[in-house]
């Protein structure tokens, strides 16, 4: 994290205390923990392809979508934003991700649906659970294992279900107890990125316009934005070919037209926005160990802008509702 105070200066919590005996243990770099076998899915559910082990094909699925494929995203869409409302309700210091994924994987199988990363090929082996769970500065697809959650992290939860042939994909970033001030300021910038990148797609505008609004205001603040990770488009597919990149990137000047779904999704970093892999091949973190955080929404685009396909049935219980507490100024 970018300034932090030296183990025997003074903690910037203001404590009074050193900072090796108050907040260090909460920016210690995350280490890999032990992870358990993949989970199973019943027959009953409909699974995606990689499931059972099928190479994941693409295919040129329509960047515009007719409204009964919509229809379907909005019932998957709406159901994995309860999903991650109600994983926000686990989340407490002493828990494991691994109870995360265990309670994910749970309620899945309640909606009859199908944990999309549950298999996903890539990395050096497929993904092996149920959703992904980033911790302080890991940037995306944490795997979820045995290290329990501590106070003063924060854990982005990334949740895709799998029904009616389609994905509905969704993330936010949590607070595990109390946490320092600028991880709370992190937070809510990260929050206020995402929500003017929707605010951006819309007709009439290109998709470099959504990393533009977002790029603006992170760097206003302070923060980096990731280059290595982007939005996609989603559908029947999990990632089909749109990508949203979360700054400004000239060659993205395809126009925003109504019927397009994707994600909007920035990762926003406290220092370096450059990325390091681990050596499973899929937890991201930031080369400086700087922390990061996370929103994700798949959104329709409209007549008039963009529909959240991931705004879960109670508002109240969801983070980036909840943070949402002062408008953003479009022009900061």
């Amino acid at each position: 994290m970018r300034g932090l105070p030296k183990a025997n200066d003074a903690c910037w919590c203001g404590s009074g205390q050193k900072f090796k005996r108050c907040h260090k243990s909460t920016t210690d770099p995350v280490r890999p923990g032990r992870i358990t076998p993949m989970r199973q899915v019943p027959d009953s559910i409909d699974k995606p392809v990689w499931a059972d082990g099928t190479e994941v094909k693409r295919w040129d699925e329509p960047a515009v979508k007719d409204p009964e494929v919509i229809g379907r995203m909005r019932r998957v869409g709406r159901d994995a934003a309860d999903l991650l409302a109600y994983l926000g309700t686990v989340i407490a210091p002493g828990v494991t991700t691994e109870q995360i994924d265990e309670a994910c994987h749970a309620r899945a199988l309640e909606l009859n649906a199908y944990p999309s990363p549950l298999g996903y090929p890539g990395g050096r082996n497929p993904f092996p659970k149920s959703l992904c769970t980033s911790v302080n500065e890991v940037i995306c697809h944490g795997i979820p294992d045995d290290r329990p959650l501590r106070d003063g992290d924060i854990v982005n939860c990334d949740v895709t279900l799998y029904r009616e042939g389609v994905h509905g994909d969704t993330n936010a970033t949590f607070f595990v107890g109390e946490v320092d001030e600028l991880s709370e300021r992190l937070v809510r910038v990260t929050r206020e990125c995402t929500e003017l990148g929707i605010l951006a797609a819309r007709p009439g505008n290109l998709i470099n316009d959504i990393g533009k609004a977002i790029q603006r205001h992170a760097e206003s603040q302070g923060f980096g934005v990731v280059r290595d990770f982007v939005g996609h488009g989603i559908g029947e597919q999990f990632h089909s070919d749109l990508q949203i990149c979360h700054y400004y990137h000239p060659g993205l000047d395809t126009p925003i037209e109504a019927g397009m779904t994707f994600t909007i999704e920035p990762m926003i970093t406290v220092g370096s926005y450059r990325a390091q892999m681990w050596s499973d091949g899929w937890t991201a973190v930031t080369a400086d160990c700087g922390r990061t955080a996370q929103f994700e929404h798949t959104v329709l685009i409209t007549a008039d802008g963009a529909e959240i396909l991931t705004t879960p049935s109670d508002t109240r219980l969801h983070p980036y509702w909840a943070l949402a507490q002062q408008p953003v100024a479009q022009n900061s």
